[in-house]
């Protein structure tokens, strides 16, 4: 069921990946969320395609499911749940540290910095292309040590697709780029933005850029930011209270119905920690 319905079924969480990662980088959400009675699917990417082919795939998979869908995304992943969003998908949308859609022209030094490697170079235009242990170290783990970083690194890293890197980096200035939304759009999901303050690939100010171009929309936008926390927030040290709080969020705001002892018991026996950090901003 890919479009909203006032339920009280229990909802699917759909989480989706990043670039340069697999589903893997979810586990530790895949088991916390589960424990919490949830379903959780969290299917890779289609190999070597385009960000509209990737996002087509992903809309497949949501439409055969029969319950309400909650969509969390990471990074690029969360440039597709914007995108899923705006085709109507999804009961609620969390987007964590996203790569922006199109028509938001901020390029902070240390996301040039972070994809120097493919944006740097026309010839890696149609390749799958792979970061170095320390390029991984500075745009995903900067939190981490060189050896700390790699051992993530080996765990996680995989080639990703410049092709869909140059299409975000298309996206900036062309605001009917692949990524394109209606920002004005009032019937959509409600949709959260986290961001992490110490990111190096896209640092908060991206986020913020990205969720101001939502003002437009009646619908609920809010934005969230964890101090010290990298682009690797999604596995960083503490991310239970990152994974915690997407989904009190989530199912606090979603289109169908809930009640509030749903959402205190979604997180039982554990209670819910969130960090001490600036308040969400609803838009």
């Amino acid at each position: 069921m890919g479009t909203s319905a006032r339920s009280t079924v229990k909802p699917t969480i759909v989480l989706i990946h990043g670039l340069w990662l697999t589903p893997r980088s979810w586990e530790g959400w895949i088991d916390r969320y589960q424990k919490a009675g949830y379903k959780v699917l969290a299917p890779p990417w289609l190999k070597g395609l385009r960000l509209t082919t990737v996002v087509d795939h992903y809309e497949r998979i949501i439409r055969k499911l029969d319950t309400p869908v909650i969509l969390m995304g990471h990074s690029f992943g969360g440039l597709i749940v914007q995108l899923l969003v705006d085709r109507g998908l999804g009961e609620a949308g969390v987007v964590i540290d996203s790569a922006q859609s199109a028509g938001v022209p901020v390029l902070p030094f240390s996301t040039v910095r972070a994809t120097f490697s493919v944006l740097g170079n026309p010839f890696t235009f149609n390749k799958a292309v792979s970061l170095t242990p320390s390029q991984f170290n500075y745009a995903f783990t900067n939190e981490l040590d060189p050896v700390e970083s790699r051992k993530v690194y080996d765990r996680l890293a995989i080639p990703g697709s410049a092709r869909i890197l140059w299409d975000g980096a298309f996206s900036l200035l062309n605001p009917k780029a692949p990524s394109k939304v209606n920002y004005g759009k009032n019937d959509r999901a409600p949709l959260l933005f986290i961001a992490g303050g110490s990111d190096h690939l896209v640092p908060a100010s991206i986020n913020k850029a990205n969720v101001r171009k939502y003002a437009k929309s009646n619908a609920v936008t809010a934005y969230r930011e964890f101090p010290g926390r990298t682009h690797h927030t999604v596995g960083q040290a503490g991310w239970e209270q990152v994974a915690d709080f997407a989904l009190s969020w989530a199912l606090e705001n979603a289109r169908y119905q809930v009640t509030a002892d749903e959402v205190q018991a979604a997180f039982a026996p554990t209670p819910m920690r969130v960090e001490q950090d600036r308040p969400e901003a609803r838009l």
